[in-house]
């Protein structure tokens, strides 16, 4: 029996608990994964002087795949964010966050079901700041047609795989014409080229577009972001369903791809037993169905879609973490889910 090697990230604050927690599930649910544990962020700048050590980066590129808590990133000051540094150096040029309602988790919304689509290695997020003279500063927003045209076919051929229907453009292009404009022209070429016909073509202005997505998320599928954008919409989107406590995520590579909570450190609860490690055990199932889809194993779906019907159970349960309303602590949760494997 083939056995995955994947290396785990725990990452800071409440990381190391939502990480055992998911860990926990995948071996009572016997995923055909084995652990392989690294560092990166505070951990890392602790334990070896530096947030993203090169042992972690040749790790995930000699196994192919990461299960990665949260790291934290210092606002305005302090090192770059570790989740830049690992799209960019390992070309994660793909973030993929899927939004949809979960059972028993009371929103203002039902029936979303849509993906975020989000470009991940340039934009604004290229971070080329520079002060020009003393309170004036330049941000430059860099976009190459080579990472337009790539996130495009591969935002039409996953909206395809997965029998989705319609990728909606969100822009700026009427402002950003060469940039934005860009942009858009690289996803219709793409769609024209190689014959998405099938897939549903809008583009939106984004402020509309926000508009739209706030009066009714349900008319969208999927959404096609440069980068920033992206940033902003994922986590807007995953309001629309109960916060970034519930939705998964990844990035992906043609060589690797990263697995992650997308929600904080949240170092203010770190240690107690009371963070949801839900996110992080949807992103683990994302991680099993990538397994299937690239490396042929029909174990590692199967597994996933165990976990999945369980969760899901036991939240129809009313088995819920505190942020979610009920009264579960971490690992409290983890054995909830465990307890529903066999369902």
């Amino acid at each position: 029996m083939t056995i995955h090697r994947i290396v785990l990230i725990s990452g800071d604050g409440i990381g190391p608990e939502v990480a055992a927690a998911t860990a926990r599930v995948l071996g009572s649910a016997e995923a055909p994964v084995a652990w392989e544990e690294e560092l990166a962020g505070v951990a890392a700048l602790e334990a070896v002087g530096e947030v993203l050590p090169q042992q972690t980066l040749d790790a995930v590129r000699r196994r192919g795949i990461a299960l990665k808590g949260p790291c934290t990133t210092p606002v305005g000051e302090g090192f770059t964010s570790v989740n830049v540094q690992l799209r960019k150096r390992l070309e994660l040029y793909v973030a993929v966050r899927p939004i949809r309602n979960l059972p028993n988790v009371s929103t203002r919304y039902e029936g979303v079901d849509l993906v975020v689509l989000r470009e991940n290695t340039e934009g604004l997020y290229s971070g080329i700041e520079n002060e020009i003279t003393a309170g004036v500063v330049t941000s430059l927003k860099v976009a190459t047609e080579h990472a337009s045209r790539r996130i495009a076919r591969w935002g039409f051929q996953y909206a395809r795989d997965r029998g989705r229907k319609k990728i909606t453009v969100m822009h700026k292009a009427n402002i950003m014409k060469l940039s934005d404009g860009m942009f858009l022209r690289c996803a219709r070429a793409v769609r024209e080229e190689f014959g998405y016909d099938d897939i549903e073509y809008e583009e939106m202005i984004i402020d509309a577009g926000c508009m739209k997505l706030v009066q009714d998320p349900t008319r969208f599928d999927v959404l096609l972001l440069e980068n920033l954008y992206g940033d902003v919409l994922s986590d807007l989107c995953a309001g629309f369903v109960g916060g970034l406590g519930v939705v998964p995520g990844a990035n992906i590579g043609n060589d690797s791809a990263v697995f992650e909570a997308v929600h904080g450190s949240a170092p203010d609860i770190a240690g107690k037993g009371v963070a949801n490690p839900l996110a992080l055990l949807m992103s683990a199932v994302m991680m099993l169905n990538h397994l299937a889809d690239t490396r042929g194993d029909t174990r590692c779906r199967e597994v996933g879609q165990r976990i999945k019907r369980a969760y899901n159970q036991a939240l129809s349960d009313g088995q819920k973490t505190r942020d979610l309303g009920g009264d579960l602590g971490t690992e409290d949760f983890a054995s909830a889910v465990i307890d529903r494997l066999g369902a």
